[in-house]
């Protein structure tokens, strides 16, 4: 094997606001594997208050690097067993190896036993007045998006209960309606919303309350009177057999990168939906490689529900042009072998540039 990293910095096209700061570009290392003539890919984004530091991803990809040349894989995940955005290159690097010698696309070695074509993408609307999120909203249907997620967090509840009303209002039927809290309300107001959203058809609230409160989530799922309760932000500290002991979700959000690579989120996938609880996909605001990757994993995913994919155009540029764009409302698969996309190596052939 001959293991090659590429850093990267790409700029927002717009500031990202978090709990953790205000991001306005993502630094991350791109990876790449070739051998015997085959060439897979991977990507580290890490992101601050998800995942490990830059610092530390840098030094565990150096360490995986030095096992990739030996020709030993598992050491090579061994060495970032403990930091997810480094795993997450080094396991999607191997996979799209794998996927390109076995000729298949990488939805396909993933565990997918058919062809899938498109995967289903929710748009999401931002902050703003009521007003402005109905023209998002408005927006984002003429572009085909069957699917909205609506961020309500900032604010008060009686707030959110406004923006999500006038969203509704503004929709056609049959246009499914999310809502996303970032965990900032406590219990009280967490079982007021949910109540008041019922009557506006929300299918459910993503994590509605603190990350560690599974009990709570728990509880409010019990009077949610038909809205859903989706974790993503606990699945940073808490297993899914933490969250499907304490009854607390009925969807569990996934991001590949945060998680720690696509095989342990697609384990995660298919124990969730043994129990009832369905998996949902998303970024973190990635580049191509590991979106794309994202897109692949949600192709493996029988059924899969609309999923947070649409990320790429909060890029003002990104490594390599999209093999999986966005078209009225659906990711497009890619049916190439592996990935579809070789990241910042997409003009070169075995490390030489095309001519």
């Amino acid at each position: 094997m001959d293991a090659e990293r590429r850093e990267f910095a790409l700029d927002l096209a717009a500031p990202l606001e978090t709990a953790s700061g205000t991001i306005e570009q993502r630094e991350g290392i791109a990876l790449r594997i070739a051998e015997d003539g085959a060439v897979g890919v991977g990507e580290a984004t890490p992101l601050p208050g998800w995942t490990e530091s830059p610092a530390t991803c840098r030094e565990r990809l150096a360490a995986a690097t030095t096992y990739l040349d030996d020709g030993d894989p598992a050491a090579a995940l061994d060495a970032v067993d403990e930091s997810p955005a480094a795993r997450h290159a080094v396991h999607l690097a191997l996979a799209d190896l794998r996927a390109r010698q076995d000729g298949v696309p990488l939805y396909r070695y993933l565990g997918s036993v058919g062809r899938v074509e498109r995967v289903p993408v929710n748009a999401t609307i931002g902050v703003g007045s009521p007003d402005d999120a109905a023209a998002a909203a408005r927006g984002a249907v003429e572009q085909g998006f069957q699917c909205l997620k609506l961020k309500v967090g900032a604010g008060t509840v009686e707030e959110a209960v406004e923006r999500v009303e006038t969203v509704r209002e503004a929709l056609p039927r049959g246009i499914a309606l999310r809502a996303d809290a970032n965990g900032s309300w406590d219990r009280e107001q967490a079982g007021e919303a949910l109540r008041a959203f019922a009557d506006s058809g929300v299918e459910y609230v993503e994590q509605p309350l603190a990350i560690d409160d599974l009990e709570g989530h728990a509880d409010l799922r019990q009077q949610s009177a038909g809205v859903g309760v989706a974790l993503d932000e606990s699945l940073r500290t808490a297993s899914i057999d933490d969250v499907l002991d304490a009854g607390a979700a009925d969807v569990v959000v996934l991001k590949p990168m945060v998680l720690g690579g696509l095989d342990r989120a697609r384990r995660i996938a298919i124990r969730a939906r043994r129990e009832g609880v369905a998996p949902v996909v998303t970024t973190t605001v990635d580049a191509v490689v590991a979106r794309t990757g994202a897109v692949h994993f949600a192709a493996s995913i029988p059924g899969v529900d609309p999923c947070g994919l649409a990320t790429a155009e909060r890029l003002a540029d990104d490594l390599a042009p999209d093999p999986a764009p966005i078209t009225e409302g659906d990711a497009v698969v890619p049916q190439g072998d592996g990935l579809g996309t070789r990241g910042p190596w997409e003009h070169t052939v075995d490390g030489e540039n095309r001519r």
